[in-house]
């Protein structure tokens, strides 16, 4: 039976949804299943799912697990820090984890269907692009927007082929 949740600010249980959501999305990029995942992370199908969910009675350990066996990183990082506008050019081959359609208009056009949070994972995005390209106004491209997609060429390879 799981632990009982502690009180937990509305704060910090948007970042652990936040953070449940990253760990699903990524799982889900590299098409692997909730049942494999929990195995490389030594834990029940059910625990990653209330992980996926922003369960606050996971412990952290749950977490990291869940998140090395996905081959990520977890850091601790200061939000001052990360003010970093889109066309800052030392980020150069740097991929938002969240791509927000309001900083990117082409890409907004092009996903018009899109409907909610206005915001994308970075394969979304990159597949709303391939999948229409030949909408693109190249011209009108704003140098954030060229940036990021040569950072999605850079970062997927040869799924950005056709880009």
């Amino acid at each position: 039976m799981p632990a009982k949740s502690p009180m937990t600010p509305s704060v910090t249980a948007d970042q652990l949804t936040a953070m449940g959501q990253q760990i699903r999305a990524h799982r889900k990029a590299l098409s692997i299943s909730a049942t494999t995942v929990a195995q490389a992370a030594g834990m029940s199908r059910v625990t990653l799912h209330r992980i996926e969910g922003g369960a606050p009675a996971v412990t952290m350990g749950a977490y990291l697990n869940a998140i090395a066996a996905l081959g990520l990183q977890f850091a601790l990082v200061n939000p001052a820090e990360t003010a970093v506008k889109p066309a800052d050019p030392d980020r150069d081959g740097w991929i938002p984890a969240r791509i927000e359609l309001a900083n990117y208009p082409q890409l907004k056009q092009l996903a018009w269907q899109v409907q909610g949070s206005g915001e994308l994972t970075p394969l979304e995005a990159l597949d709303i692009y391939q999948r229409n390209w030949r909408h693109v106004d190249e011209p009108a491209l704003q140098p954030h927007e060229r940036q990021l997609i040569h950072a999605l060429r850079l970062g997927f390879g040869e799924r950005a082929e056709r880009v």
